[in-house]
């Protein structure tokens, strides 16, 4: 990610150290605060890459929200840099203190989320229709995993410290929202979608700070992007993941990818 950043994008790669505090492309994957903003740089150097196509339709996967509201113009890069710096130091901060853990599950949300509410979890990511992310406390989180083996569908616990999008990254929404307060935000270019409600965003500042604790609901954000006529999807991201999951929740679309340049998250 650091090479792309720094050949499409260079003007990032001293903002993000500034904001982060020390270059965050030299920690990668040591946590959550170092992995988002270089995962966004590394979105938006795909994005130069693409030739920064004007969209009908924009939308973005967790952390990919604000990558997507950059990419709208309702917020310039520099200052989506700094609310992801921000964004990952929180949820980083928080879960250093809640604990908590994250378990991926190849089923559908009818039948991943009974599992998460007889162990007190939270379905934090609704991938696909054969993909939910569970999120919550680690005996839970265990509990879970052993049911759903038990019950023949697959389960792999994501390599993440934290239990994002549930109700442990509480404490991380009210600061949030603060250092959104001083964020300038535009009319963007085209409708984004928030994650939080699968439709457009209506109040920017809220749905992001919302999203810290709310589910990703993905496939719904793909269906809702079908409906309002999107058939060819872009993906400007480091890897290809989104574009798998577009391929398992939508039929005749078409899909053009991004080079691969590391894993998101």
């Amino acid at each position: 990610m650091a090479e792309t950043v720094a050949r499409l994008r260079p003007d990032l790669v001293e903002l993000a150290a500034e904001a982060v505090g020390e270059d965050p492309f030299a920690r990668v994957g040591e946590g959550t605060r170092f992995d988002q903003p270089a995962i966004y740089c590394a979105a938006l150097a795909g994005l130069e890459r693409a030739g920064r196509p004007k969209a009908d339709l924009y939308a973005g996967h967790s952390l990919g929200e604000i990558t997507a509201l950059a990419a709208a113009g309702a917020l310039s890069d520099a200052d989506g840099l700094r609310l992801v710096a921000e964004r990952g130091r929180l949820m980083e901060t928080t879960a250093a203190r809640t604990g908590g853990a994250m378990l991926a599950i190849r089923a559908g949300r009818e039948e991943a989320g009974p599992i998460a509410e007889r162990h007190g979890l939270a379905v934090a990511n609704d991938n696909a229709p054969a993909q939910v992310v569970l999120s919550g406390p680690l005996a839970g989180i265990e509990a879970a995993e052993a049911e759903a083996r038990e019950g023949g569908a697959r389960a792999k616990r994501l390599p993440i410290t934290g239990a994002f999008h549930s109700p442990l990254m509480a404490d991380a929404v009210e600061p949030f929202l603060s250092f959104l307060a001083d964020i300038e935000l535009r009319a963007p270019r085209a409708p984004v979608f928030s994650c939080v409600t699968a439709v457009p965003f209506d109040d920017v500042r809220k749905r992001l700070a919302e999203a810290l604790v709310e589910p990703v609901r993905w496939v719904e954000v793909l269906r809702a992007l079908h409906a309002a006529g999107g058939r060819r999807f872009e993906e400007t991201g480091p890897g290809r993941v989104l574009a798998g999951l577009v391929r398992r929740t939508l039929e005749d679309v078409e899909i053009v990818g991004a080079e691969p340049t590391g894993s998101p998250r």
